[in-house]
């Protein structure tokens, strides 16, 4: 019988998983590295106009959603090609409304940094 590992080295097996998915995702998606971008501008905009710690919240949370839900629709498309590997129209619907979530993700970000920053103008 093979001994159980404890809770804490699972858990800690667990984040380092998920930081080398994290670290996949930035290195191999175009797609992430032009968010990745967006989210550093952002950033360095939040700083030189001295956004409050509720824009802050609100601004972070908007990168994070959007990162986490490319990050989701990356997964979708890989696990859609894997399964279908041959152009099939049911795996390009699951696809495209994969990519919608993103696009409605990314339209709500950037109204939301509209209703930051415009003021600041």
């Amino acid at each position: 019988m093979q001994k159980k590992e404890s809770f804490l080295i699972n858990r800690l097996k667990s984040v380092g998983f998920a930081f080398k998915g994290m670290l996949i995702l930035i290195k191999t998606e175009s797609s992430i590295k032009i968010q990745v971008f967006i989210a550093a501008v952002v950033t360095i905009a939040g700083f030189y106009y001295n956004i409050s710690t509720t824009e802050w919240m609100v601004q972070i949370a908007m990168i994070g959603l959007v990162m986490s839900i490319e990050g989701v629709n990356t997964a979708i498309e890989y696990i859609a090609d894997f399964v279908h590997p041959d152009h099939h129209p049911k795996i390009g619907l699951i696809k495209d409304i994969s990519a919608g979530a993103v696009f409605i993700a990314s339209i709500v970000a950037v109204i939301i940094a509209g209703i930051i920053y415009l003021p600041k103008f």
